[in-house]
């Protein structure tokens, strides 16, 4: 846990916070809506016995008391699809509606892809992109296991996306949840430390200004952006959407989140961000018994 020193000064209850960090992380499951109801799928972990709790921020999310989410009967028929529980934060916060063409940017294996299209109700265009060619068959199977009909797959380097494929020449809207040092999945990834370095964050950090920067630029005038990570550093994340703000046109707008979260941070290591990343969410493992996360929302200008 020693990395994590680093943001003693930047976390309230930083005690709680490592406390947290060391405790295994619980099994949670999404509803697939494009397959069954939320009532249905309640219903049916019912009658197979299995212990639940539904998420009070959204009903959609259910956490599970068996070690093993995937097998049960509700899995295996695509009505549910094992995802941490901050890991469906982003696509609600993205807001995507029926009929619209929403880009994910860096999709596998999946989870918030088919989620956007379930939000979708299956009708629109999800573009789920990644460029690792390794993880495409997990996307694709995924897909078609929950029954995810607007869902195209690609395999390109998001950075320099091509739209000359399409028949449009911008998204409605863009999910970028970035690649990232993954801090914020100790919980459930014990050793997701054991190769930290700054080094290494400023190398994710140089990837993913260049991914957002995309994003901004292939989504149309007043579509929206969520960029998110499952990371702590505040190089991965309010200075890439810093340095998005100065080299692109667009602006961090406020969203509304039930989960108890902190404000994105205007001040790091003598750097100053805009105010306006305070609307931004850091959502730390102590304060919703979870793993961690940040998302942040943007809008695009003129």
């Amino acid at each position: 846990m020693e990395p994590f020193e680093r943001y003693r000064p930047i976390i309230d209850g930083f005690d709680a916070f490592l406390e947290a960090c060391e405790r295994p992380l619980g099994n949670a499951v999404r509803v697939n809506t494009i397959k069954a109801s939320v009532e249905r799928a309640i219903a049916t972990l019912e009658e197979d016995s299995v212990a639940y709790e539904q998420a009070d921020w959204n009903p959609r999310v259910v956490r599970l008391e068996t070690d093993s989410p995937g097998s049960t009967w509700t899995s295996f028929h695509g009505f549910t699809h094992g995802q941490e529980e901050v890991s469906a934060v982003p696509p609600v916060v993205l807001d995507p509606q029926p009929g619209e063409r929403v880009w994910d940017c860096c999709a596998a294996p999946g989870g918030k892809a088919t989620q956007l299209a379930a939000l979708m109700d299956d009708r629109g265009t999800v573009v789920a992109n990644d460029n690792n060619l390794g993880r495409i068959s997990a996307l694709r199977f995924n897909a078609e296991r929950l029954g995810a009909t607007s869902l195209a797959v690609t395999n390109d380097d998001a950075r320099n996306y091509s739209l000359k494929r399409f028949s449009f020449d911008a998204f409605d809207r863009t999910l970028v949840d970035a690649p990232c040092s993954c801090e914020g999945t100790i919980r459930k990834n014990p050793d997701a430390l054991e190769n930290w370095s700054e080094g290494h964050i400023d190398t994710i950090a140089g990837i993913q200004k260049g991914i957002l920067r995309r994003a901004v630029q292939a989504t149309r005038e007043g579509g929206q952006i969520v960029y998110s990570t499952c990371t702590f550093a505040p190089e991965e994340n309010e200075a890439v959407v810093q340095h998005a703000l100065e080299t692109e046109s667009c602006e961090v707008v406020d969203f509304d989140l039930g989960l108890e979260h902190a404000p994105g941070l205007t001040e790091w290591d003598g750097e100053r961000f805009d105010d306006s990343l305070e609307q931004a969410a850091r959502i730390y493992p102590h304060h919703n018994d979870t793993g961690g996360f940040f998302v942040a929302k943007l809008e695009v200008t003129a």
